[in-house]
């Protein structure tokens, strides 16, 4: 039996990894960081199982790591904790760069001076790439004399990170680098771009977006309204209609930033098999994992609201500029082929069935409250 040590497990991925390697026959160790309500949440489909176990620690505390990885002697380790929010690094600079940067040091230095076997897996992120891209001329479409270029981030894009949560990832990045050449470390970096679950984060645009189509599906479920025409005036910062009744009904706007960047969005339980073929690999490299598509924002509404039988979002959304960050990255589109080629990675869900089933699933969850 192969023990895997994963810290952070207690996140989205964490939680879609630790299913995938107990699935595969793994003694799996997730790491948490003590607090004072119940962090688990993700985790209660295999706390009960006998080869899942818990330990408390933080990565950025170089002795509780020391301790952990000479205790476990893990087989794999997986680095997955993280200040993971974009926006709020640049209200916690410090904090992110002492989990993001300093944690997975932490990390290396404990694999390489207690368990030097230990294979290494580093969340990278498609944030460091800034708002740089590779740019290259698409095939010639037979049907136009226009050419046309696709651009897109790879493994050979120059990273230009804005934001502090990108810096220190970038830094991350690198000591990885620096461990794989200088002490011969099986330790290799994932470059993810976005992914996205039924268990992302609520802080997360996609999340808000998907809970507010559940609540406005099931209001209209609950008041009998089902011809969305009906609304009438908008006072303040919420809207009312009236329902079948001619009772007033009234919902809270949602709110949002720029809604016209562009990310490649792809479901977590796809992509934590990508860590894992990763870490399998007889040498480590370092990998994009993407869907090779972008969609804005403004794309995920239409998808999110269409699920419910909404055609026109307009009404329910307002643009806040407290949500603007500021230093935006527009466009993020990844090309996987490498992966795709070295790794047989493939994907399972698309862009569209990722939204429908993150708003089935809010839809549950309110309906089970």
């Amino acid at each position: 039996m192969r023990t895997a040590l994963i810290f952070g497990v207690t996140g989205q991925d964490g939680s879609y990894l630790s299913e995938l390697l107990l699935d595969k026959g793994y003694r799996v160790v997730g790491v948490y960081r003590r607090s004072s309500v119940d962090t688990t949440e993700r985790l209660r489909g295999f706390l009960e199982n006998p080869n899942f176990e818990l330990m408390c620690g933080d990565v950025a505390d170089s002795g509780s790591v020391y301790n952990i990885v000479d205790t476990i002697q893990p087989d794999e380790c997986y680095n997955l904790a993280a200040q993971s929010h974009v926006g709020v690094s640049f209200e916690q600079p410090e904090a992110t760069f002492l989990i993001n940067a300093v944690g997975p040091l932490n990390i290396l230095e404990a694999i390489r001076r207690r368990s030097p076997d230990t294979r290494f897996y580093q969340a990278s992120t498609s944030e460091m790439f800034g708002d740089n891209y590779t740019e290259k001329p698409k095939p010639i479409d037979a049907t136009t004399s226009l050419s046309n270029t696709d651009k897109f981030q790879d493994e050979d894009t120059a990273f230009a990170p804005r934001s502090p949560y990108a810096v220190a990832k970038v830094a991350a990045h690198n000591l990885v680098h620096t461990y794989r050449e200088a002490y011969g470390l099986h330790a290799t970096c994932g470059i993810l771009f976005n992914h996205e679950s039924e268990r992302r984060g609520e802080n997360f645009v996609t999340r808000k977006i998907t809970k507010y189509v559940a609540s406005l599906k099931c209001l209209m479920d609950d008041t009998g309204v089902k011809d969305l025409d009906v609304l009438g005036s908008h006072r303040r910062e919420v809207l009312y209609w009236n329902n079948q009744d001619g009772q007033e009904v009234e919902i809270k706007y949602l709110e949002l930033g720029n809604i016209d960047s562009h990310r490649d969005w792809g479901h977590a339980a796809d992509y934590v098999r990508g860590m894992w073929l990763m870490v399998q690999e007889e040498s480590p490299r370092d990998y994009v994992l993407a869907t090779g598509s972008t969609h804005s924002v403004r794309e995920f509404l239409d998808a999110a609201f269409k699920s419910i039988g909404v055609e026109d979002w307009s009404k329910y959304v307002v643009i806040n500029p407290k949500f603007f960050r500021p230093a935006e990255v527009d466009y993020l589109k990844g090309n996987p082929a490498k992966a795709e080629t070295a790794l047989k990675w493939t994907r399972d869900i698309s862009f569209d069935d990722l939204a429908q089933r993150m708003v089935e699933s809010d839809i549950q969850n309110i309906r089970n409250e």
